[in-house]
């Protein structure tokens, strides 16, 4: 059970709170890189209670400042770009990506009052159509070697989307594997052929078995969670019969990461990221293991639920996620649409802005959220102690930060237990860009 004390703990995310100290230790996504792309590139961002600036500036160069001019406190999101930084409209300071002051035009001659300012500023790097920032004390942590940040953009496509909820409950629905069977079931199977870019839709690997027909027909996974490198690995097994098995492996990359499979050929990368104790975004990058992703495909399948510039879901509170009680009855388990957002989202949402944890009555369903609460705590006491942030790559530690296999199929049912490693070896192997496609030498 878990305390109103513990609950707070986890949930707040301020500069001043534990969990918002331990979050900033890590890379978060910040913004998707197509947000930069109009005639201003220049971007108003809050992330975990923190008012910031992202901007390209004339150079290309990506710079991420604190908002607030160090000047009078003016809006910087409203300023100039020109002269080799952001220029305050107040009194026309200029800042540069890294947040040294380059002019104080009001001043008189001789003035050093520029010398002695410095506006926050804060790393930055663009990863396959994301821009993440590291926000913590220190320098920041390297990389993951993970599948979507070592493909190349054309087998990558990067989306988010805005949840009106607190960060923790948006993330626990992704380490939930239970709940695909139910909040994701639908009463008819589509043709498997027209599910490109549809997660739950097309048909599990070494087999031409729906996913669809696989949930909703096989509802009590047997679900296993495992300690790694990264975070938790976990594999629900759903028994199809004396001769097959269902077997589903995803990930949790701490602290607020998962990697899941969409298909056969592609995976997911999803993180949840603050905005504030009671909003979040969530950001995803698609790998592809085979062709090169239709991203306009992808892109225009998404903006029919999800709206740019705000990324807010068509379907939400407002209008009661669009539910229809005849479809509840004859099409979809919630009848909220074909987009499994909206279900995960009216899931999260419903909860409230910040779940009431002290109510819970979890079940053997729920391990992996249990796993991951403690890790959790853990991590926030340790880093609230002085001590160092667990789950980041170090360079005793890379390998384990590989990957990681995420996989959907159908396995012999003897053979269950080695299916993920076997399929996942090949997808590497038969992979364009992969490393073992590098170092076997088929990679073109």
């Amino acid at each position: 059970m878990i305390s109103e004390q513990q609950n707070i703990l986890m949930t707040r995310v301020g500069p001043d709170a534990p969990a918002g100290q331990l979050l900033r230790r890590y890379w978060q996504p910040v913004a998707l890189s197509e947000e930069l792309a109009e005639a201003r590139p220049l971007k108003a961002l809050t992330v975990m209670g923190q008012d910031l600036v992202l901007f390209r500036d004339e150079q290309g160069r990506l710079g991420l400042l604190d908002r607030d001019c160090p000047h009078r406190g003016a809006d910087l999101a409203y300023g100039r770009l020109e002269d080799g930084g952001l220029r305050c409209l107040f009194h026309g300071w200029l800042f540069d990506v890294q947040g040294r002051c380059l002019q104080t035009p009001a001043e008189p001659p001789g003035s050093r009052l520029c010398a002695r300012v410095r506006q926050g500023a804060y790393p930055v790097v663009e990863k396959s159509g994301v821009v993440f920032a590291y926000l913590g004390p220190g320098e920041a942590p390297e990389f993951p070697d993970f599948d979507c940040f070592v493909a190349p953009d054309s087998h990558t496509f990067a989306f988010k989307g805005l949840w009106e909820c607190n960060w923790l409950q948006a993330l626990e629905v992704g380490i939930d594997p239970a709940h695909a069977s139910f909040l994701h079931r639908f009463f008819t199977d589509e043709d498997t052929a027209d599910s490109y870019g549809k997660q739950f839709r097309g048909a599990s690997a070494d087999s031409q078995l729906p996913i669809t027909r696989v949930l909703r027909e096989y509802d009590c996974p047997d679900i296993q969670v495992e300690d790694a490198p990264y975070g938790l690995r976990l594999t629900a097994l759903r028994r199809l019969s004396e001769q097959q098995t269902h077997v589903r492996v995803t990930n949790l990359v701490f602290p607020q990461a998962f990697v899941i499979p969409m298909s056969a050929e592609m995976t997911i990368s999803q993180w949840h990221v603050p905005i504030d104790d009671t909003h979040c975004y969530w950001y995803a990058i698609f790998t592809s293991f085979t062709s090169p992703v239709d991203k306009r495909q992808m892109r225009e399948q998404r903006v029919q639920t999800i709206t740019p510039p705000s990324y807010a879901s068509r379907r939400n509170r407002r209008n009661d996620y669009g539910y229809d009680a005849q479809e509840q009855r004859s099409l979809t388990y919630t009848g909220m649409g074909m987009d499994i957002n909206v279900h995960d989202q009216w899931a999260c949402e419903s909860m409230g802005p910040i779940q009431d944890r002290t109510r819970e009555h979890l079940g053997s369903t729920d391990k992996a959220i249990l796993a991951y609460r403690r890790m959790l705590l853990a991590a926030i006491e340790t880093v609230a102690a002085g001590g160092q942030a667990p789950k980041l790559p170090r360079d005793a530690s890379r390998e384990g930060f590989r990957g990681p296999a995420s996989i959907d199929g159908v396995a012999a049912a003897a053979a269950a237990a080695d299916y993920a490693a076997q399929a996942d070896g090949q997808r590497r192997r038969d992979c364009p860009w992969s490393a073992a496609a590098l170092q076997s030498g088929k990679a073109p």
